[in-house]
Protein backbone atom coordinates (compact mmCIF):
# COMPACT_ATOMS: atom_id res chain seq x y z
CA UNK A 1 0.00 0.00 0.00
CA UNK A 2 1.41 3.51 -1.18
CA UNK A 3 2.43 5.77 2.11
CA UNK A 4 -0.23 8.40 2.67
CA UNK A 5 0.88 11.63 3.77
CA UNK A 6 1.45 11.80 7.49
CA UNK A 7 -1.49 13.68 9.58
CA UNK A 8 -1.23 17.42 10.97
CA UNK A 9 0.18 17.56 14.14
CA UNK A 10 0.79 21.46 14.23
CA UNK A 11 -2.23 22.53 12.46
CA UNK A 12 -1.55 26.30 14.35
CA UNK A 13 1.90 26.24 12.94
CA UNK A 14 0.12 25.46 9.04
CA UNK A 15 -2.22 28.29 9.38
CA UNK A 16 0.68 30.33 10.40
CA UNK A 17 2.52 29.71 7.53
CA UNK A 18 -0.29 29.83 5.19
CA UNK A 19 -1.23 33.35 6.49
CA UNK A 20 2.13 34.47 5.72
CA UNK A 21 2.15 33.09 2.44
CA UNK A 22 -1.26 34.87 1.34
CA UNK A 23 -0.23 38.21 2.95
CA UNK A 24 3.34 38.04 1.01
CA UNK A 25 1.10 37.41 -2.69
CA UNK A 26 -1.38 40.85 -1.35
CA UNK A 27 2.05 42.59 -0.94
CA UNK A 28 3.24 41.42 -4.15
CA UNK A 29 0.31 42.87 -5.63
CA UNK A 30 0.18 45.73 -3.56
CA UNK A 31 3.59 46.83 -4.60
CA UNK A 32 2.05 48.03 -8.03
CA UNK A 33 0.43 50.77 -6.40
CA UNK A 34 3.40 51.96 -4.18
CA UNK A 35 5.60 55.27 -5.05
CA UNK A 36 8.55 53.19 -5.99
CA UNK A 37 6.92 50.28 -8.06
CA UNK A 38 6.24 50.32 -11.91
CA UNK A 39 4.52 53.46 -12.92
CA UNK A 40 3.24 51.63 -16.00
CA UNK A 41 -1.05 52.17 -15.67
CA UNK A 42 -1.78 48.77 -17.56
CA UNK A 43 0.64 46.89 -14.75
CA UNK A 44 -1.30 48.73 -12.40
CA UNK A 45 -4.53 47.58 -13.38
CA UNK A 46 -3.66 44.03 -14.41
CA UNK A 47 -2.68 43.50 -10.71
CA UNK A 48 -5.92 43.69 -9.57
CA UNK A 49 -8.05 40.31 -9.44
CA UNK A 50 -10.05 39.84 -12.96
CA UNK A 51 -13.69 40.55 -10.36
CA UNK A 52 -12.17 44.27 -9.76
CA UNK A 53 -10.66 45.17 -12.77
CA UNK A 54 -14.58 44.69 -14.85
CA UNK A 55 -15.92 46.26 -11.41
CA UNK A 56 -13.04 49.90 -12.03
CA UNK A 57 -14.58 49.70 -15.51
CA UNK A 58 -18.21 49.56 -15.12
CA UNK A 59 -17.83 52.35 -12.51
CA UNK A 60 -15.69 54.24 -14.90
CA UNK A 61 -18.54 53.57 -17.48
CA UNK A 62 -21.31 54.74 -15.49
CA UNK A 63 -19.04 57.93 -14.97
CA UNK A 64 -18.35 58.98 -18.26
CA UNK A 65 -22.28 58.53 -18.96
CA UNK A 66 -23.07 60.93 -16.43
CA UNK A 67 -20.05 63.54 -17.07
CA UNK A 68 -19.78 63.19 -20.69
CA UNK A 69 -20.00 65.78 -22.82
CA UNK A 70 -23.27 68.22 -22.57
CA UNK A 71 -25.82 67.84 -25.72
CA UNK A 72 -27.62 70.98 -25.77
CA UNK A 73 -26.53 74.68 -25.36
CA UNK A 74 -28.66 75.21 -22.33
CA UNK A 75 -26.73 72.22 -20.40
CA UNK A 76 -23.29 73.49 -21.93
CA UNK A 77 -23.95 77.05 -20.48
CA UNK A 78 -24.35 75.88 -17.02
CA UNK A 79 -21.67 73.85 -16.98
CA UNK A 80 -17.85 75.09 -16.43
CA UNK A 81 -15.68 74.90 -19.33
CA UNK A 82 -12.10 75.32 -17.50
CA UNK A 83 -9.96 74.09 -21.07
CA UNK A 84 -11.99 76.38 -23.78
CA UNK A 85 -11.83 78.79 -21.83
CA UNK A 86 -7.94 79.16 -21.93
CA UNK A 87 -8.51 78.15 -25.58
CA UNK A 88 -8.90 81.17 -28.76
CA UNK A 89 -12.61 80.04 -29.16
CA UNK A 90 -16.11 81.82 -28.91
CA UNK A 91 -18.30 81.80 -26.21
CA UNK A 92 -21.42 80.37 -25.35
CA UNK A 93 -23.31 83.18 -26.63
CA UNK A 94 -25.53 84.17 -29.47
CA UNK A 95 -22.96 83.95 -32.25
CA UNK A 96 -25.39 85.95 -34.34
CA UNK A 97 -23.33 89.52 -33.78
CA UNK A 98 -20.38 88.66 -33.98
CA UNK A 99 -17.67 90.31 -36.68
CA UNK A 100 -15.16 87.82 -38.78
CA UNK A 101 -12.03 87.59 -38.03
CA UNK A 102 -9.32 85.54 -35.94
CA UNK A 103 -9.30 85.88 -32.21
CA UNK A 104 -5.46 86.11 -32.15
CA UNK A 105 -3.33 87.38 -33.86
CA UNK A 106 -0.09 85.33 -35.97
CA UNK A 107 2.04 84.50 -32.82
CA UNK A 108 5.02 85.72 -33.45
CA UNK A 109 7.03 82.84 -32.11
CA UNK A 110 5.98 79.02 -31.48
CA UNK A 111 6.75 77.10 -28.59
CA UNK A 112 9.67 74.33 -29.71
CA UNK A 113 9.14 71.93 -27.01
CA UNK A 114 6.22 69.68 -26.47
CA UNK A 115 3.85 69.76 -23.71
CA UNK A 116 4.40 67.38 -20.76
CA UNK A 117 2.60 64.43 -20.79
CA UNK A 118 1.66 62.42 -17.08
CA UNK A 119 4.28 60.18 -15.91
CA UNK A 120 4.52 57.48 -17.58
CA UNK A 121 3.78 58.12 -21.56
CA UNK A 122 5.30 59.82 -23.95
CA UNK A 123 4.57 61.64 -27.73
CA UNK A 124 4.98 59.12 -30.27
CA UNK A 125 5.28 59.78 -33.95
CA UNK A 126 2.99 57.64 -36.10
CA UNK A 127 4.09 57.04 -39.93
CA UNK A 128 1.23 55.66 -41.12
CA UNK A 129 3.11 54.51 -44.44
CA UNK A 130 4.26 51.90 -41.95
CA UNK A 131 1.61 48.97 -42.77
CA UNK A 132 2.18 47.76 -38.69
CA UNK A 133 1.83 51.17 -37.59
CA UNK A 134 -1.23 51.54 -39.36
CA UNK A 135 -2.93 48.23 -38.53
CA UNK A 136 -1.66 49.15 -34.45
CA UNK A 137 -3.84 52.60 -34.99
CA UNK A 138 -6.84 51.00 -36.68
CA UNK A 139 -6.99 48.45 -33.86
CA UNK A 140 -6.74 51.30 -31.08
CA UNK A 141 -9.30 53.48 -32.90
CA UNK A 142 -11.59 50.40 -33.08
CA UNK A 143 -11.47 49.80 -29.50
CA UNK A 144 -11.64 53.47 -27.96
CA UNK A 145 -12.81 55.79 -30.24
CA UNK A 146 -16.50 56.88 -30.29
CA UNK A 147 -18.43 53.33 -28.69
CA UNK A 148 -22.02 53.61 -27.76
CA UNK A 149 -23.02 54.77 -24.58
CA UNK A 150 -24.90 51.26 -23.95
CA UNK A 151 -21.66 49.26 -25.38
CA UNK A 152 -23.70 47.59 -28.13
CA UNK A 153 -22.02 48.79 -30.96
CA UNK A 154 -18.37 50.68 -32.21
CA UNK A 155 -17.07 51.92 -35.54
CA UNK A 156 -15.38 49.04 -37.35
CA UNK A 157 -12.41 51.30 -39.44
CA UNK A 158 -10.24 49.86 -41.83
CA UNK A 159 -6.43 50.45 -42.53
CA UNK A 160 -7.92 51.73 -46.16
CA UNK A 161 -10.36 53.82 -44.87
CA UNK A 162 -7.71 55.48 -42.05
CA UNK A 163 -5.07 56.66 -45.10
CA UNK A 164 -8.06 58.06 -47.10
CA UNK A 165 -9.32 60.11 -44.61
CA UNK A 166 -5.82 61.16 -42.99
CA UNK A 167 -3.62 61.08 -45.95
CA UNK A 168 -4.91 63.24 -48.39
CA UNK A 169 -2.33 65.42 -50.63
CA UNK A 170 -0.34 67.76 -48.38
CA UNK A 171 -0.59 65.49 -45.10
CA UNK A 172 1.81 66.03 -42.71
CA UNK A 173 3.34 62.70 -40.84
CA UNK A 174 3.47 65.25 -37.36
CA UNK A 175 -0.07 66.30 -37.82
CA UNK A 176 -0.27 62.32 -36.38
CA UNK A 177 -0.48 63.01 -32.73
CA UNK A 178 -0.01 59.90 -31.06
CA UNK A 179 1.07 58.83 -27.13
CA UNK A 180 2.53 55.73 -25.57
CA UNK A 181 3.30 54.11 -22.83
CA UNK A 182 6.98 54.33 -21.89
CA UNK A 183 7.35 50.84 -20.71
CA UNK A 184 5.52 48.62 -23.28
CA UNK A 185 5.03 51.32 -26.32
CA UNK A 186 1.67 50.85 -26.05
CA UNK A 187 -0.96 53.13 -27.94
CA UNK A 188 -2.87 55.00 -25.89
CA UNK A 189 -4.04 58.32 -27.07
CA UNK A 190 -4.09 59.74 -30.43
CA UNK A 191 -5.25 63.23 -32.71
CA UNK A 192 -5.20 64.02 -35.78
CA UNK A 193 -4.79 67.06 -38.00
CA UNK A 194 -5.25 67.67 -42.35
CA UNK A 195 -4.27 70.72 -43.66
CA UNK A 196 -7.12 72.23 -45.92
CA UNK A 197 -7.77 75.67 -47.59
CA UNK A 198 -11.28 76.29 -45.84
CA UNK A 199 -13.59 78.92 -47.31
CA UNK A 200 -15.55 81.23 -44.30
CA UNK A 201 -17.97 83.36 -46.02
CA UNK A 202 -15.94 84.94 -48.35
CA UNK A 203 -12.72 85.26 -46.64
CA UNK A 204 -10.48 81.68 -47.85
CA UNK A 205 -8.08 80.64 -44.78
CA UNK A 206 -5.29 77.86 -44.78
CA UNK A 207 -6.39 75.98 -41.64
CA UNK A 208 -6.88 72.16 -40.57
CA UNK A 209 -9.20 70.00 -40.19
CA UNK A 210 -9.04 68.13 -37.01
CA UNK A 211 -11.08 64.67 -36.35
CA UNK A 212 -9.98 61.11 -34.19
CA UNK A 213 -9.50 62.40 -30.74
CA UNK A 214 -9.55 59.40 -28.77
CA UNK A 215 -7.73 58.37 -25.54
CA UNK A 216 -7.65 54.80 -24.09
CA UNK A 217 -10.56 54.03 -21.53
CA UNK A 218 -8.70 53.14 -19.19
CA UNK A 219 -7.29 56.90 -18.34
CA UNK A 220 -9.89 59.36 -19.44
CA UNK A 221 -9.60 60.14 -15.93
CA UNK A 222 -5.63 61.49 -16.55
CA UNK A 223 -6.69 64.54 -18.54
CA UNK A 224 -5.37 63.05 -21.86
CA UNK A 225 -7.56 64.98 -23.88
CA UNK A 226 -6.66 68.45 -23.40
CA UNK A 227 -2.64 67.69 -23.54
CA UNK A 228 -3.51 66.18 -26.79
CA UNK A 229 -4.90 69.17 -27.99
CA UNK A 230 -2.17 71.75 -26.74
CA UNK A 231 0.60 69.75 -28.64
CA UNK A 232 -1.25 69.57 -32.03
CA UNK A 233 -1.88 73.06 -31.78
CA UNK A 234 1.83 73.75 -30.95
CA UNK A 235 2.55 71.38 -34.26
CA UNK A 236 0.07 72.90 -36.06
CA UNK A 237 1.39 76.96 -35.39
CA UNK A 238 4.73 75.44 -36.22
CA UNK A 239 3.49 75.58 -39.91
CA UNK A 240 2.37 78.72 -39.66
CA UNK A 241 -1.18 77.63 -39.57
CA UNK A 242 -3.47 78.96 -36.51
CA UNK A 243 -6.94 78.58 -37.63
CA UNK A 244 -8.83 75.08 -37.50
CA UNK A 245 -12.35 73.41 -38.24
CA UNK A 246 -13.74 70.64 -36.16
CA UNK A 247 -16.90 68.57 -35.31
CA UNK A 248 -18.28 67.20 -32.22
CA UNK A 249 -21.18 65.65 -31.07
CA UNK A 250 -21.42 67.14 -27.85
CA UNK A 251 -21.86 71.15 -27.07
CA UNK A 252 -18.56 72.84 -26.47
CA UNK A 253 -17.48 76.79 -26.88
CA UNK A 254 -18.97 77.39 -29.46
CA UNK A 255 -20.62 75.49 -31.98
CA UNK A 256 -21.34 78.04 -35.45
CA UNK A 257 -23.85 75.40 -37.44
CA UNK A 258 -25.83 72.15 -35.64
CA UNK A 259 -26.86 69.58 -37.99
CA UNK A 260 -29.27 66.23 -37.00
CA UNK A 261 -28.56 62.87 -38.64
CA UNK A 262 -30.97 61.34 -40.50
CA UNK A 263 -30.97 57.61 -41.67
CA UNK A 264 -32.49 55.67 -44.20
CA UNK A 265 -33.03 52.06 -43.60
CA UNK A 266 -32.09 49.69 -46.38
CA UNK A 267 -32.62 45.92 -44.88
CA UNK A 268 -34.90 46.91 -42.07
CA UNK A 269 -35.14 43.85 -40.51
CA UNK A 270 -31.62 43.39 -39.44
CA UNK A 271 -31.83 47.48 -37.99
CA UNK A 272 -35.04 45.83 -35.77
CA UNK A 273 -32.90 43.00 -34.84
CA UNK A 274 -30.33 45.04 -33.33
CA UNK A 275 -32.47 47.56 -32.10
CA UNK A 276 -31.22 50.36 -34.57
CA UNK A 277 -32.23 53.58 -32.61
CA UNK A 278 -34.57 55.13 -35.35
CA UNK A 279 -38.07 56.42 -34.94
CA UNK A 280 -39.27 54.86 -38.02
CA UNK A 281 -38.74 51.59 -37.22
CA UNK A 282 -40.49 51.07 -33.66
CA UNK A 283 -40.53 47.89 -31.73
CA UNK A 284 -44.33 47.95 -32.50
CA UNK A 285 -43.53 47.93 -35.87
CA UNK A 286 -43.91 44.59 -37.83
CA UNK A 287 -41.29 43.21 -40.31
CA UNK A 288 -43.77 42.41 -42.90
CA UNK A 289 -44.64 46.52 -42.30
CA UNK A 290 -41.46 47.81 -42.34
CA UNK A 291 -39.86 46.29 -45.43
CA UNK A 292 -43.02 47.53 -47.25
CA UNK A 293 -42.71 50.86 -45.91
CA UNK A 294 -39.09 51.01 -46.73
CA UNK A 295 -39.49 48.84 -50.37
CA UNK A 296 -37.52 50.68 -53.45
CA UNK A 297 -37.32 50.59 -57.54
CA UNK A 298 -36.16 47.17 -58.40
CA UNK A 299 -33.35 49.35 -60.75
CA UNK A 300 -32.53 53.29 -60.86
CA UNK A 301 -33.92 55.47 -62.97
CA UNK A 302 -31.63 58.01 -63.93
CA UNK A 303 -30.17 57.86 -67.23
CA UNK A 304 -26.87 57.69 -67.87
CA UNK A 305 -26.27 57.45 -63.72
CA UNK A 306 -22.64 55.53 -63.88
CA UNK A 307 -19.58 55.47 -61.63
CA UNK A 308 -16.89 58.02 -61.89
CA UNK A 309 -13.57 57.11 -63.36
CA UNK A 310 -10.53 59.11 -63.43
CA UNK A 311 -11.56 60.46 -66.30
CA UNK A 312 -13.87 62.44 -65.03
CA UNK A 313 -11.80 64.27 -63.15
CA UNK A 314 -11.56 67.82 -64.69
CA UNK A 315 -16.16 67.55 -64.93
CA UNK A 316 -15.79 66.82 -61.24
CA UNK A 317 -13.75 69.74 -60.12
CA UNK A 318 -15.65 72.05 -62.56
CA UNK A 319 -18.98 70.58 -61.01
CA UNK A 320 -17.78 70.88 -57.34
CA UNK A 321 -16.43 74.91 -58.21
CA UNK A 322 -19.58 76.44 -58.80
CA UNK A 323 -21.64 74.97 -56.65
CA UNK A 324 -19.45 74.98 -53.13
CA UNK A 325 -19.78 78.91 -53.93
CA UNK A 326 -22.79 79.25 -52.45
CA UNK A 327 -21.93 77.52 -48.60
CA UNK A 328 -21.09 79.62 -45.94
CA UNK A 329 -18.54 77.32 -45.01
CA UNK A 330 -17.10 74.79 -47.06
CA UNK A 331 -13.99 73.48 -48.31
CA UNK A 332 -12.02 74.82 -51.30
CA UNK A 333 -10.42 71.68 -53.15
CA UNK A 334 -7.84 71.62 -55.80
CA UNK A 335 -8.02 68.87 -59.08
CA UNK A 336 -5.45 66.48 -56.87
CA UNK A 337 -7.89 66.70 -54.00
CA UNK A 338 -11.01 65.87 -55.89
CA UNK A 339 -9.23 63.01 -56.95
CA UNK A 340 -8.40 61.82 -53.65
CA UNK A 341 -11.75 62.32 -51.61
CA UNK A 342 -14.28 61.82 -54.62
CA UNK A 343 -12.69 58.89 -56.77
CA UNK A 344 -14.24 55.74 -55.96
CA UNK A 345 -12.31 53.19 -53.69
CA UNK A 346 -13.88 49.64 -52.79
CA UNK A 347 -15.68 49.59 -49.59
CA UNK A 348 -14.29 53.65 -48.49
CA UNK A 349 -15.65 56.01 -51.15
CA UNK A 350 -18.49 55.93 -54.01
CA UNK A 351 -19.36 58.57 -56.48
CA UNK A 352 -21.95 58.08 -59.23
CA UNK A 353 -22.59 60.98 -61.42
CA UNK A 354 -24.64 61.62 -65.02
CA UNK A 355 -22.80 63.53 -67.99
CA UNK A 356 -24.23 65.49 -70.65
CA UNK A 357 -24.38 64.36 -74.16
CA UNK A 358 -21.78 67.25 -74.99
CA UNK A 359 -19.66 65.51 -71.98
CA UNK A 360 -20.20 68.13 -69.54
CA UNK A 361 -20.76 66.39 -65.96
CA UNK A 362 -24.11 67.42 -64.99
CA UNK A 363 -24.71 66.02 -61.45
CA UNK A 364 -23.01 63.85 -58.41
CA UNK A 365 -23.53 61.88 -55.46
CA UNK A 366 -21.02 60.68 -53.48
CA UNK A 367 -20.99 58.58 -49.94
CA UNK A 368 -18.42 56.96 -47.65
CA UNK A 369 -18.58 53.70 -46.12
CA UNK A 370 -18.23 52.79 -42.53
CA UNK A 371 -18.71 49.85 -40.97
CA UNK A 372 -20.11 49.19 -37.71
CA UNK A 373 -19.46 46.31 -34.98
CA UNK A 374 -22.12 44.82 -33.35
CA UNK A 375 -21.68 43.60 -29.91
CA UNK A 376 -22.64 40.62 -28.04
CA UNK A 377 -25.58 40.04 -30.55
CA UNK A 378 -26.60 35.84 -31.67
CA UNK A 379 -26.97 36.88 -35.18
CA UNK A 380 -25.34 39.78 -36.68
CA UNK A 381 -21.79 41.08 -36.27
CA UNK A 382 -21.33 44.11 -38.40
CA UNK A 383 -23.70 46.91 -39.72
CA UNK A 384 -22.57 49.04 -43.11
CA UNK A 385 -23.44 52.33 -42.98
CA UNK A 386 -23.21 54.50 -46.31
CA UNK A 387 -22.63 58.32 -45.24
CA UNK A 388 -23.71 60.88 -47.97
CA UNK A 389 -20.24 63.16 -48.55
CA UNK A 390 -21.68 65.31 -51.17
CA UNK A 391 -24.01 65.89 -53.81
CA UNK A 392 -24.80 68.55 -57.21
CA UNK A 393 -27.54 68.46 -59.35
CA UNK A 394 -28.06 70.42 -62.39
CA UNK A 395 -30.14 68.68 -64.70
CA UNK A 396 -31.81 65.89 -62.77
CA UNK A 397 -33.95 66.36 -59.44
CA UNK A 398 -32.25 65.40 -56.13
CA UNK A 399 -34.69 63.38 -54.85
CA UNK A 400 -34.18 61.13 -58.09
CA UNK A 401 -31.01 60.91 -57.74
CA UNK A 402 -30.56 60.21 -54.08
CA UNK A 403 -33.39 57.73 -54.63
CA UNK A 404 -31.38 56.01 -57.34
CA UNK A 405 -28.16 55.78 -54.67
CA UNK A 406 -30.49 53.86 -52.43
CA UNK A 407 -31.45 51.31 -54.64
CA UNK A 408 -27.42 50.95 -55.33
CA UNK A 409 -26.16 50.53 -52.11
CA UNK A 410 -29.13 48.24 -51.20
CA UNK A 411 -28.00 46.39 -53.90
CA UNK A 412 -24.26 46.80 -52.65
CA UNK A 413 -25.25 45.50 -49.31
CA UNK A 414 -25.57 48.11 -47.35
CA UNK A 415 -27.81 48.07 -44.38
CA UNK A 416 -28.76 52.12 -43.47
CA UNK A 417 -27.74 55.23 -45.91
CA UNK A 418 -26.82 58.05 -43.23
CA UNK A 419 -27.42 62.07 -44.20
CA UNK A 420 -27.11 65.41 -42.11
CA UNK A 421 -30.23 67.77 -42.92
CA UNK A 422 -27.43 70.36 -44.32
CA UNK A 423 -26.90 71.55 -47.65
CA UNK A 424 -30.24 70.78 -49.96
CA UNK A 425 -30.76 67.24 -47.90
CA UNK A 426 -33.84 68.36 -46.32
CA UNK A 427 -35.62 68.96 -50.13
CA UNK A 428 -35.51 64.63 -49.74
CA UNK A 429 -35.72 63.28 -46.65
CA UNK A 430 -39.09 63.12 -45.37
CA UNK A 431 -40.15 62.14 -49.51
CA UNK A 432 -37.55 59.19 -49.00
CA UNK A 433 -38.45 58.12 -45.79
CA UNK A 434 -35.42 59.13 -43.78
CA UNK A 435 -36.40 58.48 -40.27
CA UNK A 436 -34.99 61.68 -37.64
CA UNK A 437 -31.90 59.80 -35.16
CA UNK A 438 -30.79 60.09 -32.05
CA UNK A 439 -27.74 62.64 -32.51
CA UNK A 440 -26.33 65.61 -33.80
CA UNK A 441 -23.48 67.20 -34.96
CA UNK A 442 -22.05 70.42 -34.35
CA UNK A 443 -19.69 72.11 -36.35
CA UNK A 444 -16.31 74.72 -34.25
CA UNK A 445 -13.84 77.00 -35.70
CA UNK A 446 -10.60 77.25 -33.70
CA UNK A 447 -9.67 80.98 -33.23
CA UNK A 448 -12.02 82.26 -35.50
CA UNK A 449 -15.54 84.04 -34.79
CA UNK A 450 -17.56 84.48 -37.17
CA UNK A 451 -21.58 84.69 -37.38
CA UNK A 452 -23.60 81.52 -36.79
CA UNK A 453 -23.31 79.51 -40.34
CA UNK A 454 -26.96 78.49 -41.79
CA UNK A 455 -25.16 76.93 -44.93
CA UNK A 456 -22.23 74.55 -44.24
CA UNK A 457 -20.81 72.43 -46.99
CA UNK A 458 -18.19 70.68 -45.87
CA UNK A 459 -18.57 67.49 -44.02
CA UNK A 460 -15.79 65.46 -42.04
CA UNK A 461 -15.56 61.87 -42.89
Amino acid sequence: MAESNPPNNNPKKESSVDQKTRKKQKKSKEDVWRPDGPKDPFVMLNALSEEKQQEIQRALHLFSLGNGLPKTLEEARRQPHPFWDTQPVPKLVDCSSLTIGPIEVDKPSVRVKPYSLPQGFTWAPLHLGDLVVLEELCTFLNEHYMEEDDNTARFDFSPEYLLWALCPPGWLPQLHCGVRVNTNQKLVGFIAAVPANIRIYDTEKRMVKVNFLCVHKKLRSKRMSPVLIRELTRRVNLQGVYQAVYTASGVLPSPVATYRYWHRPLNPRKLIDVNFPLSTLTRNMTILRALKINRLPKAPKTAGLRPMTRDDLLGVYTLLQGNLEKYHLTTVMSKEQVEHWLLPRENIIDTYLVESSGGVVTDLVSFYTIDTLILNHPIHTRLKTAHLFCSVTTSNPLTDLIEDVLVLTKDKGFDVFTVLDMMENTSFLEKLKFGIGEKSVHYYLYNWTCPSIDKVGLVLP
